[in-house]
């Protein structure tokens, strides 16, 4: 319990850290890969350079401030960055590290400012906050080992099928090399995977939305193939599986997480994706005429065009054999065979006039993911619409962002 002088110190410095957030996260990134090169194979190197961690690091740290004196409202969240840990092998031991090198970024940025008595009242709270974490992530593990099927860190999955989607993604069907069973999931969850590409001096992980319905005997991720512009590099994990993975090969797994879920409700469903975002949509969409046949169900999909759009075949299969459900798709860009063929319904962007026509209420659960420009927009369209709060599920690919315009960026 942290006293309540404790409280108020930490909470005076909200200020400084909606100020310096980012400033004291990037330095702190510095300082602890510097002192423990050995967390570079945990870490995303491509967020890093792209600012995207240290942002949501920053996010994290501002809003433990803020509700330091109810640590609860923030639990969530804590879940959310647990699951996360656990699939990555974020360990106890770590928490230390994370602790000296945060405080001494904190005392690096804000100089004498940063006083005895600030820095004393942050290793305190870190401590609580730490355990919190600590608690959770210990339940997370337990479950993902004694689950049926599951177990404890990365799995050998042999890669038993390599299909190409489209132009820039690639399903692979993974299958465990020991034979035995593996842990079911809930649509919308991911798995990691964990590679060494060759010429890479650490091992790079990723997590990979699972893209087919629980209950097979395999796991299917499609991975789309990032191509770097400017200064950002191509991505390492997908271009290594897209270009040197083969069938018959082996990566390592560990088993299924994920906060982002679908909730098995009576409400009509809305899966809204963008580009490589329809991954968890699929998987949503297959649960439910599986599992809630009576349950409406509309999947919704904006691509560039037909090269790049995966699946759509899949999907279009499971609508026509069911009902319930109903599917549409924008291209932004279609080629002259996608004008001649009529292979879409909507030329350009998914928007709020599209949606009030194709859907016949907004009193449904809303599901998004996709590109962040891409889900900033659904995000908007969907309250200028009056779509309640509760309504509105969806997940960054990487790091935690936010997509509400009113909420406090660092």
């Amino acid at each position: 319990m942290l006293s309540q002088k404790t409280i108020e110190i930490v909470k005076s410095t909200v200020p400084v850290l909606e100020k310096y957030g980012k400033d004291i996260t990037t330095r702190f990134y510095e300082r602890m890969f510097t002192n423990n090169p050995e967390l570079l194979n945990i870490f995303n190197h491509a967020n890093q350079k792209q600012g995207r961690q240290q942002t949501a690091l920053a996010n994290a740290v501002y809003a433990a401030a803020a509700n330091i004196d109810n640590l609860g409202a923030i639990i969530p969240v804590v879940k959310q960055i647990g699951m996360k840990h656990r699939a990555l092998e974020i360990k106890p031991e770590h928490y230390p590290i994370v602790g000296e090198n945060l405080l001494g970024a904190i005392k690096d940025v804000l100089g004498d400012a940063a006083t005895d008595e600030i820095i004393d009242a942050w290793a305190e709270a870190y401590g609580v906050i730490a355990e919190a974490f600590i608690g959770i992530e210990a339940q997370m593990y337990k479950e993902a080992k004694e689950q049926l099927g599951g177990w404890e860190g990365f799995r050998n999955f042999i890669v038993d099928k390599k299909v190409k989607e489209s132009d820039v993604i690639t399903s692979f069907y993974l299958k465990p090399e020991d034979g035995k069973e593996i842990a079911s999931y809930q649509a919308g969850q991911y798995i990691t995977v964990k590679v060494l590409p060759e010429g890479e001096k650490y091992t790079s992980l990723r997590h990979y939305s699972l893209s087919d319905a629980p209950g097979m005997d395999y796991y299917r991720i499609s991975v789309k193939r990032e191509q770097g512009l400017g200064e950002t590099p191509d991505g390492v994990v997908s271009n290594y599986l897209h270009k040197f993975v083969q069938e018959g090969d082996i990566i390592q797994v560990s088993a299924p997480a994920g906060e982002f879920v679908l909730e098995a409700k009576e409400t009509p469903a809305v899966l809204l994706s963008g580009g490589v975002g329809l991954t968890p949509m699929v998987s949503m969409l297959k649960t439910i005429v599986k599992e809630q046949p009576e349950r409406k169900v509309t999947f919704i999909h904006g691509a560039l065009n037909s090269q790049v759009h995966a699946l759509k075949d899949e999907v279009a299969k499971v609508v026509s054999e069911h009902e319930n459900a109903a599917s549409f798709v924008a291209y932004s860009d279609p080629t002259e065979q996608d004008l001649a063929a009529e292979n879409f319904d909507k030329q350009g962007f998914i928007d709020l006039n599209w949606l009030e026509f194709i859907l016949p209420t907004n009193q449904a659960d809303f599901y998004f993911c996709g590109p962040v420009p891409f889900m900033k927009m659904m995000y908007r369209i969907l309250k200028d619409w009056g779509v309640p709060e509760e309504n509105i599920h969806f997940e960054f690919f990487g790091p935690a962002g936010t997509l509400k315009e009113e909420s406090v960026t660092v």
